[in-house]
């Protein structure tokens, strides 16, 4: 691993070519903070492929992309005299020394969960209306849920045990039944709804990022969908012409292919 002053070489040298390429470089030349957003989510997605498959050199470079974008946005900032990176990384590190007083003053805490109760609590001090005004409303909803869950909890509106939100995951199963032999289509959408979201709240009681799970399962049902294609191609057939019964013989291989 590099030294403390290589990293900071390191970092310099991306800042110098930032200044240069946005000085020459026709296209950087003429990008804003607009322009770059759509693609800084592109990165940040791209970056959430490769730690979900595990590929550390994947990782190294998503993060450079990353990387290039914060100093990309900062050297766009310093050029309206709005901020630089300096005032980036300084306040970044100002918010980190005051969220943790257990480790930075004489706060005590005894666990994860004290740290997540004081860090929510502070962010009410610095004139937050509400614990739930860090959560961007871009945010895609199974995300969006899950941070909801995580806020609230921050500050002790939670359920006690696991048992209890399963508990709870049945009711909303019931009330969904219920309005689906209605067929009141409103209705359904709205408990289904109730059904995701205490799945959700689940997921965290039992330690699972259920927008990893289900990403896991997108992949997962997409190697074997395409197995199944491929099977079929070899067969000199589509899927179209395939039986159910026949798709299933392949389905099932594609397990045991990808187990």
């Amino acid at each position: 691993m590099h030294t403390r002053e290589q990293q900071l070489q390191a970092f310099g040298r991306l800042l110098d070519i930032m200044d240069e390429l946005r000085l020459k470089c026709p296209w950087d030349k003429k990008q804003t903070l607009q322009s770059l957003r759509h693609l800084t989510i592109e990165e940040t997605y791209e970056l959430g492929d490769a730690i979900l498959n595990n590929d550390l050199q994947e990782v190294k470079k998503e993060l450079g992309d990353v990387l290039l974008h914060i100093v990309f946005y900062a050297k766009i900032g310093s050029e309206t005299d709005a901020f630089d990176i300096a005032d980036v990384a300084n306040a970044i590190s100002e918010k980190l020394i005051y969220r943790h007083p257990h480790i930075y003053s004489d706060v005590k805490v005894k666990d994860e969960e004290d740290v997540k109760k004081n860090w929510e609590q502070l962010k009410l001090k610095e004139g937050n209306n509400s614990v739930l005004e860090g959560v961007p409303k871009s945010l895609p909803a199974l995300v969006k849920a899950n941070r909801i869950q995580d806020k609230v909890a921050g500050v002790g509106f939670d359920w006690e045990k696991p048992e209890q939100v399963w508990q709870k995951v049945q009711e909303e199963l019931s009330e969904l039944n219920a309005e689906i032999e209605k067929g009141n289509s409103k209705n359904i959408e709205a408990e289904f709804g109730d059904v995701l979201f205490s799945m959700i709240n689940y997921a965290r009681f039992i330690k699972v990022n259920p927008e990893n799970a289900l990403e896991r399962t997108n992949k997962k049902f997409i190697n074997r969908f395409q197995y199944l294609e491929k099977e079929a191609k070899k067969l000199g057939k589509s899927l179209h012409e395939m039986p159910l019964s026949e798709m299933d013989v392949f389905w099932n291989k594609s397990k045991k292919f990808y187990k």
